[in-house]
């Protein structure tokens, strides 16, 4: 059983941690993030460090989640999150254009996608995307919708993924007429 719920969460580089009621809110040099937390976990900020405990054994669970969610709010808002996309295939490239990431991906029309206002996109070369935001959860649903737009395909290796991602490369027709 983890308990990743116990281990406090560093206040460091300018972060705030402030609960009103249900809502917790915290602050950094980046911005603000806001979260409804559940009633029955308390929180106590003590030494720059946010502590979490439940009131019954029924909300173990949530004390984690809610200790990880707070922690990636405070990255958020101190460092930022940054995700990169590589884009293979002949001709395939991506350019930001105003509020809007357009990309040429084979079809026989250009792909535009709009970028939501609390996220950054840049383009350091025709195959790369660079998503970067405070909020943790939106650049990931973000590059999820642009890796969407044309997934990997595993025989050619055309597509979008993630930098650093284990692609796994099929062989294809030519093995299974070779073994005849």
């Amino acid at each position: 059983m983890s308990r990743i719920g116990n281990k406090p969460v560093k206040l460091e580089n300018g972060a705030t941690f402030t609960r009103n009621g249900e809502e917790i809110t915290v602050s950094g040099p980046k911005g603000t993030l806001k979260f409804v937390i559940d009633k029955g976990i308390k929180t106590e900020v003590k030494d720059n460090e946010v502590h979490f405990t439940y009131e019954n054994e029924e909300l173990s669970a949530k004390q984690g989640l809610s200790r990880a969610l707070v922690h990636n709010m405070v990255v958020g808002v101190t460092k930022g999150w940054e995700k990169k996309l590589v884009i293979a295939g002949v001709g395939y490239k991506a350019q930001v254009s105003g509020n809007k990431l357009v990309m040429g991906l084979g079809y026989s029309h250009p792909i535009e996608v709009v970028i939501p206002s609390d996220l950054k996109v840049a383009c350091p070369s025709a195959t790369e995307i660079v998503v970067s935001g405070v909020d943790r959860d939106s650049v990931g649903k973000f590059c999820s919708v642009i890796r969407s737009k044309r997934p990997y395909e595993p025989y050619h290796g055309y597509g979008i993924h993630y930098d650093g991602e284990h692609l796994v490369r099929k062989v294809g027709k030519a093995a299974s007429k070779a073994k005849k």
